[in-house]
């Protein structure tokens, strides 16, 4: 079995969700690792991984709707605000979403499904350097 490590440094622009599937997928051609695992991991508390349709943009809009309305910013209960208004609403919303995620791989290639692609989520309104450790084991 081989290892392969690799940490992905994506800028973000501000809050929303940035696919990253083909980056992903870079990482595991490097690795020449066909069969095996793929693990990603974003190194942060306020950004979170989702494997989401990709066909549609309006989904992506969606989500970012729905999540706006379920964790709003400016809540007068938060006492977490030493970064801004937006600071503990991130927090929670990457609480609610994942740190990391698994794909299998077969044939050098993710196992995603036809319509699923992978996304970076930032949920702070000014943009970040975002750390994503992609971790692949197998042969």
């Amino acid at each position: 079995m081989k290892i392969y490590q690799q940490i992905l440094q994506i800028q973000t622009s501000g809050k929303g969700l940035q696919e990253i599937t083909r980056k992903v997928q870079q990482v595991i051609s490097e690795s020449e690792i066909t069969s095996g695992l793929c693990n990603i991991f974003v190194r942060h508390t306020s950004a979170s991984l989702l494997i989401q349709e990709n066909a549609d943009p309006d989904v992506i809009q969606d989500m970012e709707y729905f999540f706006g309305k379920l964790v709003p910013e400016n809540d007068l209960g938060y006492t977490h605000t030493m970064e801004g208004p937006d600071d503990m609403a991130s927090h929670i919303r990457s609480a609610l979403t994942c740190t990391s995620e698994q794909i299998p791989l077969s044939g050098g290639q993710l196992l995603l499904g036809t319509w699923q692609g992978i996304f970076l989520w930032e949920h702070r309104t000014s943009g970040s350097l975002r750390n994503i450790v992609v971790h692949i084991s197998g042969d």
